[in-house]
């Protein structure tokens, strides 16, 4: 926990994966949403309400000790993973949605992550963590690392879009790298304890990861959301933002613990989402003509905006 790499290189990761995103929004990706208010209300819903309650379930179901306890409601708090976006178009998904649902919902998250973290910590007490809490003024300082590239990017894109494009693919090969340094760096420094924790949150990770996508887009189907925003939904809901959990448990708490589920979760959830997404469109009846129009040529174009974010 003490390791520069670690404390040092997980801001930096926040900092290049969301100036990526930057790169590829614009501010119409905040008011598309509007174009869809029920795909989205229902997505929105589903990540900041049922997911924390599913989370809770899982805890208790699995009886976590309390520092992975507060672990797994703090990554169930956090916002949809960037990663979300290409998941979504390699299974035909409506893009654009992602897109800003994405936006939309790491902006919330500000409020949403701290105020669902606090009562975790409350209720499970993890006394031995030492931590009194995730402070607001924290919790700003940590977003301020997402956000501020996020504009920074978006300003960029405004300024030079040909200079957006070149950035895209070196700034995610970037991420990507430093990701793994970071990720290489904490495995190294709880080598003694890596396996026991694994162990610990292994399973109950899984069925998260399940249960996300699964609820992502069984209750838009079951609400009359067509099947490519369903899609969507899954994988916005699906995939966290797993850096942003870890960051904060690591950062702000001050503890290596409690960023160990998110971790695992980091490394289940990309098998099971393309697992999940190729049985999604198997099993989907084909579009009918009022689902594949105009949003098709939407997604694409915001796909060639952000398709690795």
């Amino acid at each position: 926990m003490d390791s520069a790499l670690i404390s040092v290189g997980l801001p930096v990761v926040l900092i290049i994966i969301m100036f990526g995103l930057g790169l590829s929004l614009t501010v119409e990706d905040f008011t598309r949403i509007a174009k869809s208010p029920k795909a989205a209300a229902i997505a929105l819903v589903c990540q900041l309400l049922v997911l924390p309650i599913a989370a809770f379930g899982l805890v208790k179901l699995f009886d976590l000790a309390p520092l992975l306890a507060v672990g797994v409601m703090l990554l169930a708090a956090s916002p949809g993973g960037t990663a979300a976006n290409l998941f979504s178009h390699l299974f035909h998904g409506d893009v654009a949605l992602n897109v800003s649902l994405t936006a939309v919902n790491s902006i919330i998250a500000v409020v949403t992550v701290p105020l669902v973290t606090n009562f975790a910590i409350d209720h499970f007490d993890p006394g031995e963590s030492g931590s009194v809490g995730l402070q607001f003024g924290k919790v700003v300082q940590v977003f301020s690392i997402v956000l501020i590239p996020v504009v920074l990017g978006m300003l960029v894109r405004r300024l030079s879009p040909d200079f957006a494009h070149r950035m895209d693919r070196p700034v995610r090969i970037g991420s990507a790298l430093t990701l793994t340094l970071v990720i290489l760096a904490t495995i190294v420094d709880q080598r003694a304890d890596i396996v026991p924790y694994v162990q610990a949150v292994g399973v109950p990770m899984i069925l998260f990861c399940f249960i996300n996508l699964s609820v992502g887009y069984t209750v838009p189907r079951l609400l009359g959301v067509q099947g490519r925003q369903a899609i969507s939904s899954s994988m916005e809901v699906g995939i966290h933002n797993g850096v942003i959990a870890i960051t904060i448990a690591v950062s702000v708490l001050g503890s290596i613990e409690m960023a160990i589920p998110a971790a695992v979760y980091g490394v289940a959830i990309f098998p099971i989402a393309t697992a999940f997404g190729w049985l999604v469109t198997r099993r989907r009846s084909p579009e009918t003509p009022a689902e594949s129009s105009p949003a098709v040529g939407d997604s694409d174009a915001a796909l060639g905006d952000s398709s690795a974010r």
